[in-house]
């Protein structure tokens, strides 16, 4: 069966009926190419077990694919009449569950703790509920043991994040879900295509973005999308982007946090060589160092002073962050 919310037609009748005009600021562009929709779906290597949080729903396009091929589905949709629409739109699917939020004020472990579709357990009382045989038939349990919830979440349990994510917080959802307690592991969205490249950008052509995302998934560009393939079109092409979140930081630091706050001021005058652009940059955030001890820092980690920041490596700024904090 197509996906019916592919037709331009429906969308330009959808957004008339709910008065709606699509902005640049909330990010409403909503996609009506067949193709670019198969790619997300190909690259999201979904199965019949699989959890989705899917940001950004909109009329529902990528969710009608998702539920057909995940177990479950949390739609995280800002707009009260686009979040009002889809429950309207889905009513019939158990599996979905829309939330009217701003994904940045919801903890991954909390939206998929709170938001559990209701189950019925159907297993026969002999499984699980602490009944016991006794001459081939259940006696009755110890009220004492506790009945295990079939709608408990597993702790830890793994799911996936698609989306057509709003460009203007593309940065700031990919930060909110891979520094998260509970990550996915996997996550496949829509961004800019400048975005995709800069997340993915090799040493030399390095930034603070690049860093905050590389320390924990492997990113890669699926494919481009060009900017006809959503309605209404944006300035700029797309990417289908994939990032495999890795199981530990890709790099040794007792606290990544601190060493993005270090990445971040050798940032801060990027033009400059380091030697100059780190004492003052990590001045400008309340830590103070004397210049000569960041260029000492700087020279045992085995990186030259005379280098800017968008040459390191995330493994020579985890050294100069080691070598700063004394050890």
């Amino acid at each position: 069966m197509e996906n019916p919310y592919l037709a331009l037609a429906r969308v330009r009748a959808a957004l008339r009926a709910l008065d709606l005009r699509p902005t640049r600021g909330m990010g409403q562009n909503f996609l009506v190419d067949p193709a670019a929709l198969d790619t997300i779906v190909a690259a999201a290597e979904l199965t019949p077990d699989d959890t989705v949080v899917e940001v950004g729903p909109g009329l529902g396009v990528l969710t009608w694919e998702l539920l057909g091929r995940a177990h479950r589905v949390v739609a995280v949709e800002l707009d009260r009449r686009l979040a009002a629409r889809l429950r309207e739109e889905f009513a019939q699917s158990p599996n979905l569950s829309v939330v009217q939020a701003d994904i940045l004020n919801v903890a991954p472990e909390q939206l998929l703790d709170d938001h559990r579709p209701p189950t019925t357990d159907h297993r026969p009382p002999t499984e699980d509920r602490g009944w016991k045989i006794e001459d081939g038939k259940p006696s009755i349990p110890d009220p004492r043991s506790p009945i295990p919830d079939p709608r408990s979440p597993i702790p830890g349990a793994p799911y996936k994040l698609v989306a057509n994510l709003p460009y203007a917080i593309t940065s700031a959802v990919l930060r909110h879900f891979l520094e998260a307690g509970h990550k996915p592991s996997l996550m496949v969205v829509l961004v800019q295509w400048e975005v995709a490249k800069r997340i993915t950008a090799r040493p030399g052509d390095l930034s603070v973005l690049a860093h905050s995302v590389q320390v924990y998934a492997e990113p890669e560009i699926v494919a481009r999308v060009p900017a006809a393939s959503f309605f209404p079109m944006p300035a700029v092409d797309s990417a289908v982007l994939r990032l495999r979140v890795r199981p530990r930081p890709a790099v040794d630091a007792d606290d990544v946090q601190a060493l993005m706050r270090v990445i971040k001021a050798g940032f801060l005058h990027a033009r400059k060589k380091l030697s100059n652009a780190l004492p003052s940059g990590l001045a400008s955030i309340g830590a103070s160092y004397e210049k000569g001890y960041v260029i000492a820092a700087l020279e045992a980690a085995g990186v030259d002073s005379n280098r800017r920041a968008e040459t390191l490596t995330l493994e020579e700024w985890a050294r100069v962050y080691r070598k700063l904090a004394g050890s």
